[in-house]
This record gives C-alpha cells, sequence and structure tokens, in this order.
C-alpha cells in the first residue's frame, strides 16, 4: 500500500496500462493453470535455468497439507511459495483494477491456505506432509522461513487492497509461529534462514500491524546472521543427510548464504544473488524503521558495490549459474551471464528501499533500469512465458558449452524452480506504488518514476502527469493544490538526461538538480514541463570488465538496446561498428506492440574461412545496416541469436 500522504496512484500510461493488462487477461489466468495442474505447460528445457517439470502440484500440497487430499509433498521445498506470489500479484491488480470473479477465486485460495496452516500458526507443506519431525530442523535447505515470509508479503498486500481480515490473520500467525520458536531468549533457536526474506516480509507486517515485536524479530534475523557462520553446519550434524532436501547444499562456499560474517563486515556482495538481495532489502527497511545509522551505512556500501562494480548494463545482477552468485567485482561475462529473473525484481525492490531513507536520484535511476530493461525481459510480451536466466549475449552453440547450457534463446512456458514467473508479475502488478516515495520524516514528495498517472494525495491535491516515456522526453505535471495547502513536489533528473529543460506555467526556469533531485515548492495549481534528453548514447565500459573490452553497447533514454537474428542476417560476432556512426531511431507501431528501434546504417560485416588471419589480409568485409530493439523485447519472434555488446572498430572503411 501507499504511505500516508498518498491515497491513490492510477497508471495512465498506454505502454504501463498494455502489461497490466497482460497480467489481468494473460498471466494470472495463465500461472492459476499451472499452479492448479489444469494445463501442462507447453515450452520447457531440461537445461536451461529453471528446470522443466510436467505439473507444479503447488495447490495440490496445500491441499494435502489441509487434509482435503491425500498424497506426498510435490515439487521443490518452497513450492509455497508459487501460490503466495500469484496471490499477491492479484492483490495489487484488485487493488487497481476490481473484479468480484478475481477476487472470489482468491478468498478461495486464501481460505485453503487457511485450512492447510497448523494451530500454532506453522505453514511449509513439505514437513507438514511427509517431514513433521524435522520443522526448524534443517534451515540451511528448508525455506520454511522464507516460504512463510513471503506469505506474509501476500497476506499483508491482500488485506491491504482487499481488507480481507483473514488473509492478514494467517500472516500474523505465521509471524507468532515464528516468533515462539526463534530468537535470543533461552529454549529458542538461536539461527536463520538459509534463503532471507523473512527479515523484508516481518518489516511489512509490522507496518501494517504497529505490532513492535515484529520489528524487533526482523530485527534479530538481520544482526543474527553471520555471527555464527558455522550455524547451518552444527544443525545438520545432528540430521542424517538422506533427508536433506538438498544434499549438496552441505557443501557450498562458505559465503553462498551470506552469512559467513555479520553485514557491517562484508566488503563486497557475494553469494546466491537473490538471498544477498533480499537481506539487504529486509536490512536496509529495518535500518529505516529502527534509525539503525550503522546497519543503513553497511547496506549502502554493498550497495555501492553491486551497482558500480557488479551490475549489468541491463541491471541484471548475479555473473554466474554456478550457485545463481555475485562472483567479484568487475566480472561481467556476457556469455555465461545468469541474470536471474529473480534478482533483477530484487534490485527493484531494494532501490526503492533505500530511496525511503537517502534522497538521491541513482535509486530511482537503477529501478527504471529494472523496469525497462533487466527485470521486464523476464516476461514475454504474452504474458505466458518467461525467463529465468537473462544472458547479454546468445547463440545455437551456447546449448554446447556447459558454461552456458543454462541459456535459451525462447522463453519457456513454467520451470520446476518456478520462482520468477509470478516475481516478475507481482512486481509490475504493484507498479504504481514505485512511481513515488513520501518522506514522513521531511514532508516531501519524490516523483521518482516518469510514468504517466494520476494521484490523489490525503489532502485533496491531486497531480497529474502526462509522459512521453519510454520513447520520448517529454514529461507535463500539473499540480492542482487546494487552498491553504502546499506541496514539497521532489522530482528526478535520470542520470542519462545531459540536458533537462524546465518550463513553469511556460516560463522557461534555469535548475540546479542536486544528487539528480530538482526540488519545487508549490502552493497553488501549476503546470510544469520537463524536457528530457533523449539522445542516442554509446555506452563503454570500465576497462576492468574484460568481456567488454572495445566494445559498445546503445541506450536511448531508459532503454537498453540489443540486436536479434531475425534482423541482422549472419552471425552477430561478425559486426563491427565504426567509431563515427551513422544511426537513426525509429518508432516501428506495428513491431513487438510498438517500439523504438536504432539503425546503424555504416556498419561492418565481416567474415573469414581461416580460424587465424593475419591483420592485413582480412578482405572479407562490406558495408551492412544494423538494426537494434529493446532488450526487454527480445526472443518474441523467431528464435535466433542476440547480443547487447558489439565490436568497435577504430578502422574507416569504403564499400
Amino acid at each position: 500500500m501507499f504511505p500516508s500522504k498518498i491515497k491513490k496512484v492510477k497508471i495512465t500510461s498506454a505502454f504501463w496500462k498494455r502489461y497490466q493488462q497482460l497480467i489481468i487477461n494473460k498471466a494470472i489466468p495463465f500461472q492459476w493453470k499451472m499452479i492448479s495442474d489444469k494445463e501442462k505447460p507447453k515450452v520447457t528445457s531440461k537445461t536451461a535455468a529453471g528446470g522443466a517439470s510436467e505439473q507444479s502440484n503447488a495447490l495440490n500440497n496445500l491441499k494435502i497439507a489441509a487434509g482435503l487430499k491425500k498424497g506426498h509433498h510435490h515439487g521443490m521445498i518452497f513450492q509455497d511459495t508459487d501460490v503466495y506470489k500469484w496471490l499477491e500479484t492479484v492483490a495489487y491488480i484488485l487493488g487497481e483494477y476490481p473484479d468480484e470473479k478475481l477476487k472470489v477465486l482468491a478468498d478461495k485460495v486464501v481460505d485453503l491456505i487457511g485450512d492447510a496452516q497448523d494451530k500454532d500458526g506453522y505453514l511449509s507443506t513439505r514437513y507438514q506432509i511427509d517431514t513433521p519431525k524435522l520443522k526448524f530442523k534443517q534451515l540451511q535447505q528448508s525455506h520454511e522461513l522464507y516460504s512463510m515470509g513471503h506469505y506474509i508479503e501476500a497476506g499483508v498486500a491482500y488485506y491491504q487492497n482487499t481488507g480481507n481480515q483473514k488473509a492478514l490473520n494467517i500472516a500474523i500467525k505465521m509471524a507468532n509461529c515464528i516468533d515462539s520458536n526463534f530468537g535470543q531468549t533461552d529454549g529458542k533457536l538461536h539461527g536463520y534462514d538459509g534463503h532471507p526474506e523473512i527479515e523484508l516480509a516481518l518489516s511489512k507486517l509490522y507496518e501494517c500491524t504497529k505490532d513492535k515485536k515484529y520489528l524487533y524479530l526482523a530485527n534479530y534475523f538481520v544482526n543474527i546472521r553471520g555471527e555464527n557462520p558455522h550455524f547451518f553446519s552444527d544443525q545438520n550434524s545432528y540430521n542424517d543427510i538422506k533427508y536433506d532436501p538438498f544434499p549438496e547444499m552441505r557443501n557450498t562456499s562458505e559465503n553462498y548464504f551470506f552469512d559467513k560474517k555479520p553485514i557491517y563486515e562484508q566488503k563486497m556482495a557475494q553469494g546466491h544473488a537473490v538471498r544477498v538481495l533480499y537481506y539487504l532489502i529486509g536490512a536496509e527497511h529495518v535500518a529505516n524503521l529502527t534509525g539503525n545509522y550503522e546497519l543503513s551505512r553497511a547496506v549502502s556500501h554493498l550497495w555501492n558495490d553491486i551497482v558500480k562494480k557488479q551490475m549489468y548494463i541491463t541491471g541484471n545482477v548475479g555473473q554466474t549459474a554456478v550457485g545463481e552468485a555475485f562472483t567479484c567485482d568487475y566480472d561481467l561475462p556476457n556469455r555465461t551471464d545468469y541474470g536471474e529473473t529473480c534478482a533483477s525484481v530484487a534490485m527493484a525492490m531494494l532501490a526503492k528501499q533505500m530511496e525511503f531513507s537517502h534522497l538521491s536520484g541513482q535509486y530511482g535511476d537503477v529501478i527504471e533500469r529494472e523496469i525497462y530493461n533487466g527485470a521486464l525481459a523476464g516476461i514475454a510480451l504474452d504474458g505466458e512465458h518467461y525467463f529465468y536466466a537473462n544472458p547479454l549475449e546468445v547463440d545455437e552453440n551456447s546449448k554446447y558449452n556447459p558454461s552456458s547450457s543454462h541459456l535459451s534463446m525462447k522463453r519457456l512456458s513454467w520451470f520446476s524452480c518456478a520462482c520468477c514467473p509470478s516475481n516478475i508479475t507481482r512486481l509490475l502488478a504493484s507498479l504504481s506504488q514505485y512511481i513515488y516515495t513520501y518522506s514522513s520524516k521531511n514532508n516531501y514528495l519524490l516523483l521518482d518514476q516518469l510514468i504517466s498517472n494520476v494521484a490523489i494525495l490525503n489532502n485533496d491535491i491531486e497531480i497529474r502527469i502526462k509522459s512521453g516515456f519510454p520513447w520520448k522526453g517529454n514529461v507535463e505535471i500539473n499540480v492542482k493544490v487546494p487552498a491553504n495547502e502546499k506541496l514539497n513536489l521532489k522530482v528526478r533528473i535520470p542520470k542519462w538526461s545531459k540536458k533537462t529543460l524546465v518550463k513553469i506555467d511556460g516560463q522557461l526556469k534555469k535548475i540546479h538538480p542536486e544528487n539528480g533531485i530538482l526540488d519545487f515548492q508549490i502552493v497553488h495549481n501549476v503546470k510544469i514541463n520537463l524536457n528530457y534528453d533523449m539522445s542516442i548514447e554509446k555506452i563503454h565500459a570500465n576497462p576492468l570488465v574484460m568481456a567488454d573490452q572495445g566494445k559498445v553497447a546503445f541506450k536511448k533514454g531508459p532503454i537498453i538496446f540489443c540486436a536479434e537474428q531475425i534482423d541482422n542476417s549472419g552471425n552477430h560476432t561478425n559486426y563491427l561498428v565504426p567509431k563515427e556512426i551513422n544511426i537513426e531511431a525509429k518508432y516501428e507501431e506495428n513491431l513487438l506492440h510498438g517500439v523504438e528501434t536504432l539503425e546503424i546504417k555504416n556498419a561492418v560485416y565481416q567474415e573469414e574461412k581461416d580460424l587465424y588471419i593475419n591483420q592485413e589480409n582480412r578482405i572479407n568485409r562490406k558495408l551492412a545496416k544494423l538494426k537494434l530493439i529493446p532488450y526487454y523485447a527480445w526472443a518474441n519472434r523467431e528464435p535466433g541469436s542476440m547480443n547487447v555488446w558489439f565490436n568497435q572498430s577504430e578502422e574507416k572503411y569504403n564499400d
């Protein structure tokens, strides 16, 4: 839900309304068919990230736990979360687009979850059904708190958007169960889940209920992580490995779980990317709620490491398929990139949480990069196919190399590990919550994402935004302020806009942004026009990024571009981009639901027969056109190669 200052935000952007309708009409019904096993996935892959599965059984697991069916648990140990994130997606959609039929279905799901929950509040179907004696005894691998955390998020969202009290009560019972079992006092477990999530969920529950014990518990989980890096091995020593959900996890690298040291001593983001990011979201939320400056500073240090040294140009993070993990600074391979969709979603969530604590345009810049590029690529234009891993370079030969066999040139219907589909839809369904940020401490409203919308504040101030994003840089802000009211409005200036023109009621004004933020003190009705510079940019990576040395990428406004084989014949590695380029942008209404494309008119195509060539003997070169499309829209046509970074030539070539 929105902070108390904001009553309602309605997205009016044609670009984003199409995605919201896609979620309503396609994604939600399709995901329901998958988790309820009404259909089998049509496009799967045994080698691609996420894995293949003929059935989900997520809903059936809950029915078995509720005593409505008989059988054993099926699927991932955290299979319950596929249902919970679907429910959270529905919650945000119902908050903006009420639909009685959909609400009736979701209410029944809430009832089923309530029936599956134990009397003490515990709910993790694998342990309830098959291994009840191992509850909270396999925390390295069990995902029990992770799963319950995802329900708490969903339950809070569903209550806030529909008023369903039962959804919230289930979340409260879960949190009380966890509070009864974990903590510093004698008789409780002095430990934590292998996969962070509960920290951020409890913070949300505290904000909803104002019950401080949930904040205290969130703070406990944030601060105990890393205090005893042997906690998992100590707990595992009491368990027979044959009962382990993931036996191989006993031998994972020591910082895979991001618990080698307390956060205050962690200097570089390493380990499973989503685990790291979910933890940081919860840590920053706790720091904000408790005023813990040292904790916030530790989060900021890792934020800077990720954004400035370990994030791809598209916003994707997590460089390797081995452990779905961060590796090290400036290690950003394109051909073996992992870039899990869930990690991109988590980056947007973390940036939003950072924005509540720090007034700086850098956080909105990252949110923008994710929602238009890294995260958005995770869902197809039809709403029914998804990427788990998001490469920056892929071709037919990728499947032959084990280090890149996790990649795919087409999105899949569903996965054995289906965390990503409902994660990207819950982000897009909640997009209206990312447009503004309100600071109760300093009483300002930040217009962060420059998306067309209508917002109503609790003091009846009305804000109407008309924006050309993502294709055009014009933004018009109309503010209506009732008598005796005022608004401290701040507006983000994206880092990519080298020159921004501002008019207030038609009068051109000089601007002096601070940390990427413009300030407007509004005491009457006003119209503000901003014109952002959407020039085409050539981007080069830091020389320490070995994979991108001698290469160039292209960006226009918030959009990163790529080349697909369907538009460009031959092998993409054979194309050279000259230093002085002739490039043109064009909006194509009938392509990929309407996209802007770039065409480089003086690219060079070179093709050689020999494996090794003397530079002076290169003869097979010709002028060629190179067409680029938005990265988020790739793999929506015929499967083929794709790349973001292009070899650049210092030579001039004349046909």
